[in-house]
């Protein structure tokens, strides 16, 4: 077996066991926000794996690019959507395992405008970056 061979099936091999490790989450994690995170994070690292190994032992230009692209689109999506689905999960009750310690986000936000409020009970302030429109424009003048 030529060391490209071994560094492919090593690559499949620990691409599989990631993926199995998120399935395993998925079925033993107690409630969906920790579920969503075991398959989130190990499956795409899992993937991302895969995909690298199918590059190595092609090694043709047009396929390491087409991995490097969907690894990319994998690692920018996953995060992104499964915070959506979790934000989406918790404006509609989907309660949280009763073994959960800190909710941060329970009276802090307005399921009606999905809006957070500080907990003094205003409304959250942005970070303290003047922007446009706000009426504190930044002063880059060099005098």
């Amino acid at each position: 077996m030529s060391p490209r061979e071994l560094l492919t099936a090593a690559l499949l091999a620990f691409g599989a066991i990631w993926i199995l490790i998120a399935a395993a989450g998925i079925v033993r994690m107690p409630d969906l926000y920790l579920r969503m995170s075991a398959s989130s994070k190990a499956a795409t690292l899992g993937a991302a794996l895969m995909l690298l190994a199918v590059a190595v032992h092609f090694q043709a230009l047009g396929v390491v690019s087409r991995v490097g692209a969907t690894v990319a689109f994998i690692l920018l999506t996953a995060p992104v959507a499964a915070h959506m689905i979790a934000r989406a999960a918790y404006v509609t009750g989907v309660p949280l395992w009763r073994g959960t310690m800190v909710d941060e986000l329970r009276g802090r936000y307005d399921p009606e405008t999905h809006a957070l409020r500080d907990p003094d009970g205003g409304p959250a302030r942005a970070a303290e970056r003047p922007g446009p429109g706000d009426g504190r424009a930044a002063d880059h003048s060099t005098t």
